[in-house]
C-alpha cells in the first residue's frame, strides 16, 4: 500500500497540553516558539503541564491552510485552558485524529469539542479505541481502570466518529492517519501490563488502536507526531515509511512511551534506532521519560528538540 501524503509548505504543531512547561525559556529558533502567556500585558498568566497530551496541527500549501485537532488532553479542562490562555481558535478545525483510547488522550474531549463549535466534526480513530473495560494490572490485587470511551461520548462532545484501522489520507490529502501499525521490532513489545475483557474474558491488551499522523514537507521529508507510541515508535516510523514511500524523515514527534522500568531497558536501543534513520529533528514528548528525553538529548545533538506545553513547532519547506 502506498498512500502519499500532497506535499505542502509548512507543517505547525502548537502543543495545547503536554508534561512540561517552563515559561522562562528564551530558546526561540526558527523551528522552535515557546508560549509567552500574558494576560492584558501582564505576567499573571500560565500554561498548564499534565500528563497528557493535545495538538493543533496546521498545514500550509500555495496560501491555503487546513487544520486539524490531535488529541484531547488528561483533565477535563486543562488542555481547554490552554487554548484560552494561548488565544486559540479551535472553530477553524476541520478534523480530530484521536492516537488511542487511553484518557490521557480523551479527558479534555468534551471542553475542547465545545470550543470548536460542536460541529460534528470528524474525529479519526482506530475502532479498537472503545475496547472496554480497560485496565492496568498494577499487582495480583490491584486493578487501575481506564475511563471509557464510546462513540456516544464522542458525538456528545460534537464530534462524528470515523473508525478504521486501514491508512487513510485526510483534509485534502495532506495528512495521513496512519492506521493500525504492525509490530515487527524485536524490542517493542507493547504495554505488559495493559488489560481489557472480551465478554468477561480477560485479555492482554496490545492497544492495537494506537496510531499517529503524517504529513509530507516539501523537499524535507516525513514529519511524525506519535500520541503514545505504543507500538513503539520505531515501528511506527518504519511503518509511515513504508505507507508513503517517502524515506527521508525531517522531524519525529510525540510521546515515545519509554518511562519507568517496564520501559527504560530499551532507551538505547530505541535511541539507536532512531539515530540510524537519520531524522533531522526528534521531539520526545508526554510519555517519554525524563531518562529517555536526557539520554536522547545527549545522543542526538542539534536534532534533539525539547518540547513544552505552549510550544509552537514549525517546519517548512527547503
Amino acid at each position: 500500500m502506498n498512500m502519499t501524503p500532497k506535499a505542502v509548505d509548512q507543517v505547525e504543531i502548537l502543543t495545547l497540553q503536554d508534561n512540561y512547561i517552563d515559561i522562562t525559556a528564551t530558546d526561540n529558533t526558527e523551528v522552535v516558539t515557546r508560549a509567552i502567556p500574558l494576560k492584558e500585558g501582564e505576567i499573571r498568566a500560565s500554561i498548564v503541564a499534565e500528563h497528557g497530551f493535545s495538538a493543533l496541527v496546521t498545514t500550509s500549501s500555495q496560501g491555503r491552510s487546513r487544520c486539524l485537532l490531535f488529541d484531547f488532553g488528561f483533565s477535563e479542562d486543562g488542555a481547554a485552558r490552554n487554548v484560552k490562555t494561548l488565544g486559540v481558535d479551535l472553530t477553524k478545525i476541520e478534523a480530530a485524529v484521536l492516537s488511542h483510547g487511553h484518557s490521557d488522550h480523551t479527558g479534555g474531549m468534551k471542553a475542547l469539542g465545545a470550543l470548536a463549535g460542536g460541529r460534528k466534526t470528524p474525529l479519526f480513530v482506530h475502532p479498537a479505541a472503545f475496547k472496554s473495560p480497560r485496565y492496568l494490572k498494577m499487582g495480583p490485587a490491584l486493578r487501575v481502570n481506564f475511563p471509557k470511551l464510546t462513540k456516544e461520548m464522542v458525538e456528545e462532545a460534537g464530534f462524528t466518529p470515523v473508525a478504521t484501522s486501514e491508512p487513510r489520507l485526510i483534509l485534502d490529502d495532506t495528512v495521513l492517519f496512519l492506521g493500525e501499525i504492525p509490530r515487527k521490532t524485536d524490542f517493542e513489545r507493547g504495554f505488559p501490563i495493559a488489560y481489557w475483557e472480551d465478554g468477561g474474558t480477560e485479555k492482554w491488551d496490545a492497544i492495537e488502536d494506537d496510531t499517529s499522523i503524517v504529513m509530507n514537507v516539501r523537499n524535507r521529508g516525513l514529519v511524525i507526531l506519535s500520541g503514545c507510541a505504543h507500538a513503539g515508535i520505531v515501528n511506527t516510523v518504519r511503518h509511515a515509511v513504508e505507507v508513503t514511500g517517502i524515506d527521508k524523515i525531517h522531524a519525529v514527534m510525540g510521546g515515545f512511551h519509554l518511562s519507568g522500568p517496564l520501559f527504560e531497558p530499551i532507551i538505547e536501543r530505541t535511541t539507536e534506532e532512531l539515530m540510524r534513520m537519520k531524522p533531522d529533528y526528534v521531539v520526545p514528548m508526554h510519555c517519554t521519560g525524563r531518562k529517555a528525553i536526557m539520554a536522547m538529548e545527549g545522543a542526538m545533538g542539534k536534532a534533539f528538540l525539547l518540547n513544552m506545553a505552549g510550544t509552537k513547532t514549525t517546519f517548512r519547506a527547503a
